[in-house]
């Protein structure tokens, strides 16, 4: 067996050990989705599959052929970033495969809240703070994007304005009164 082929298996073993935990999807559900979030995972796919890996699919071929590759850096990182790129191109693919889009602006009169809800919750610090909720590939906290599957939004759902509800945490309960519900289109 020659080095080089096995410096790649070892590679290869090394990125095993470097997944990331992706968001996971409650068994037996759908991937709710909104439409922006659908068309960012797809153009994202787009991009990988058709301009960033035929590139370094490329860089590679090229690389390959400077002979020993036990010392290419370009071959070895080329090869390791190929991996981390297929390893998303088929996530990508599955997370799509099994969306299904909602769209909240076809919501919109519905005083309930369910996905795509953008909610304004009086906290019990007496803050009030307003969320969207949106899929587990699209939740950003920092902009208000919370996941359908996290513990605020499961708490939320269903819940009218006015309507009180309590929020376990760990430190203990807290109330929560739904000042608003509307449906609007969500940009990411």
């Amino acid at each position: 067996m020659s080095k080089a082929f096995t410096r790649e298996n070892e590679d290869a073993g090394d990125d095993d050990d470097e997944m990331v935990a992706l968001p996971a999807i409650p068994a037996g559900t759908k991937n709710y989705i909104t439409p922006a979030g659908f068309r960012r995972m797809k153009d994202e796919y787009k991009q990988l599959w058709e301009v960033e890996r035929p590139v370094l699919v490329q860089t590679i071929s090229w690389a390959a052929s400077n002979g020993d590759r036990s010392e290419n850096g370009d071959y070895i990182y080329g090869k390791k970033r190929l991996r981390e790129i297929d390893r998303r191109l088929r996530f990508l693919a599955k997370r799509l495969e099994n969306s299904e889009v909602v769209d909240p602006v076809k919501r919109q009169g519905c005083e309930q809240v369910f996905f795509g809800a953008t909610v304004t919750v009086f906290h019990g610090d007496g803050v009030e703070r307003t969320y969207s909720i949106v899929g587990v590939d699209e939740a950003d906290v920092s902009r208000g994007l919370i996941s359908w599957v996290s513990p605020l939004a499961r708490t939320l759902l269903k819940a009218r304005p006015d309507d009180e509800v309590r929020l376990k945490l760990p430190e203990g309960i807290e109330e929560l009164v739904v000042v608003n519900v509307r449906y609007k289109s969500i940009e990411l």
